[in-house]
């Protein structure tokens, strides 16, 4: 069971920070009618991982706004980043060559994708 506190979201904390990403800024109301329409959750239960996550770290609210306002307190990006972080270091030994191995054994790498990824690691190696 995650702390009061982690700064990690949870699977609901992070549907919840996907719609703040996608809106912005947002009331309650728009928060759970995209909720409830990807999850079926009741108002409540919005309201309440609401200020879960406030306590948490993981939203802003504005309170001065009327009805208050709620925002991601982090970016995308970094959570991004703290998640990959958090899955090399304990599924792959803090390797990300092994988790970039593994992603493009599974198959589903597009040709761009591939491309990309060779050219990344061309200029990783310094070559042109």
């Amino acid at each position: 069971m995650r702390q009061l506190g982690s700064a990690q979201p949870t699977a609901v904390e992070l549907e919840i920070l996907r719609i703040l990403w996608e809106l912005g800024p947002s009331p309650v109301r728009e928060i759970h009618r995209r909720l409830n329409e990807a999850k079926g959750t009741n108002y409540s239960t919005t309201v309440k991982m609401l200020s879960v996550m406030l306590t948490k770290g993981l939203v802003k609210r504005d309170e001065r706004a009327t009805p208050h306002v709620y925002r991601a307190a982090l970016t995308r990006e970094r959570a991004g980043k703290t998640f990959l972080r958090d899955l090399i270091d304990k599924v792959y030994d803090g390797s990300a060559m092994s988790l970039v191995l593994q992603a493009l054994a599974n198959g589903k790498a597009t040709q761009a994708e591939i491309d990309e990824a060779r050219r990344l690691l061309d200029e990783m190696e310094g070559q042109p």
